[in-house]
């Protein structure tokens, strides 16, 4: 499951000044997406589902960024990062397209 990669990564983290404050938003914005599109699920209308997915998507972008600034940072390697980065942005592209496809049948 992403998000227990997630913590798995934050918990893997150095010590650092910053590591542990992209820790923290990484974090919070994955277990964002996680619980969101849990609640897309439950969602009573379209226009419901299409506000929940779209905080699902603004999340996954924001998790997508924290990931490559660990990265980019050299907090992380990545090499360490390349397959979780991957599915993120595989997640996100699919969140994205539920959205389009949600709007596009809103009439």
């Amino acid at each position: 499951m992403f998000a227990v990669e997630i913590v798995k990564l934050g918990q893997s983290l150095p010590t650092t000044d910053a590591a542990p404050v992209i820790g923290k938003q990484l974090l919070r914005s994955a277990m964002s997406v996680a619980a969101n599109y849990r609640a897309v699920g439950r969602s009573r209308s379209r226009a419901e589902f299409i506000s929940k997915i779209g905080l699902v998507v603004e999340e996954a972008d924001e998790t997508v960024f924290w990931i490559e600034m660990l990265a980019d940072a050299g907090i992380t390697r990545k090499n360490d990062v390349e397959k979780l980065l991957a599915e993120a942005n595989e997640l996100l592209a699919i969140f994205a397209a539920s959205q389009r496809t949600a709007r596009s049948n809103r009439k």
